[in-house]
């Protein structure tokens, strides 16, 4: 398995990083097999292990913290914080008061006595970045947290936050985890540039772009989705989108490309994520052990030049193919109210 130090943390990880998303009530309910597959991800070399603890409503962190019980020195562990945790709507978000409560919770349900990565899955416009940072930073002196960062972030928010970690003393982030697969290239234009310009590492999620890359939606055999795609992510199935339509032309065409390479299109698609320099690791999101050992067996593949040029012939480089994909959107986008001029 191959490694990169994390940003400027001094820390290696995985070139290929475990997210966990899929263990639990979203995905695999089999608490044994789930444990199962963490440790045969440990064994092939994995060592970054990504949680949340929105994940099945905190479930997915019981297990991973169960299963690293006694290996937790050997594993880069990162959770995250934001979503809801309740219908309390303190319960929430980026502010001091919640993530003193929701360190708390993870910590607790991890098992262990400290974060190593310790990430805001979103931005949130009701707090004030400098009110985020503050708590993250006192975090990191307590010990409960060694490093921080953010998630689906745009590249402006990056630089304000770092601006704001300058400016007042605090810790900036260390790390950025966006999307990225050859269906989702939007973060090519600014996110990443900005993030190897701070010295971040970057940990990108959804590789297989929620199974559209491993060839499983064809067109002549329509859309089955299971309960979490139909609930979660139906935006990104939607055939009334025209880019979800256009994803059944470009899987055909990458999985002949696939074949020419003499890869699988899952390897293909893996590798693509790998492939961009900012990249640290990418987060695959198994449910079954099954599928983790396919993936793992692209850890160490790179794609040539043509393969690539290709690639970028069917999705031009900062393209996403179907927008509504985007798992957060700014808020100026959303409230019109904060685009039109009043009197």
């Amino acid at each position: 398995m191959r490694t990169e130090i994390l940003g400027r943390t001094g820390v290696t990880v995985s070139r290929i990083a475990l997210g966990t998303m899929m263990l639990g009530a979203w995905g695999n309910k089999d608490h044994a097999e789930c444990e199962r597959l963490v440790h045969t991800a440990l064994d092939a070399g994995v060592n970054l292990v990504d949680t949340a603890d929105m994940y099945s409503a905190g479930e997915s962190e019981e297990i991973v913290g169960r299963a690293l019980k006694r290996r937790r020195d050997d594993v880069v562990l990162a959770t995250k914080v934001h979503f809801p945790m309740g219908t309390d709507p303190n319960r929430r978000g980026n502010s001091r008061r919640w993530i003193r409560q929701a360190v708390e919770g993870s910590l607790r349900r991890l098992d262990t006595d400290r974060i190593d990565l310790y990430q805001i899955h979103r931005p949130d416009p009701t707090t004030d970045i400098d009110e985020t940072l503050s708590v993250l930073s006192d975090l990191v002196r307590e010990g409960k947290v060694l490093a921080i960062g953010c998630s689906d972030f745009a590249a402006e928010e990056i630089v304000a936050a770092q601006w704001t970690a300058k400016e007042r003393g605090h810790i900036g982030f260390h790390t950025e985890q966006p999307p990225y697969s050859v269906f989702m290239r939007g973060i090519e234009r600014g996110v990443l540039p900005t993030a190897q310009r701070h010295g971040m590492g970057v940990l990108t999620w959804s590789p297989l772009a929620s199974g559209w890359l491993t060839g499983r939606y064809r067109k002549q055999n329509g859309l089955e989705l299971n309960d979490f795609r139909k609930d979660f992510i139906a935006h990104k199935f939607d055939q009334s989108l025209p880019g979800n339509v256009r994803k059944y032309e470009v899987v055909e065409e990458l999985a002949v490309l696939a074949e020419e390479a003499g890869l699988t299109l899952t390897h293909l698609a893996l590798a693509f994520a790998l492939s961009h320099p900012a990249v640290t690791s990418a987060i695959i999101g198994p449910r079954t052990v099954e599928q983790l050992t396919d993936l793992l067996a692209a850890a160490d593949l790179v794609l040539d030049d043509a393969v690539l040029d290709r690639i970028d012939a069917l999705v031009p480089p900062g393209t996403d193919l179907n927008p509504a994909d985007a798992d957060h959107t700014p808020i100026h986008l959303t409230d019109a109210t904060l685009r039109r001029r009043r009197g």
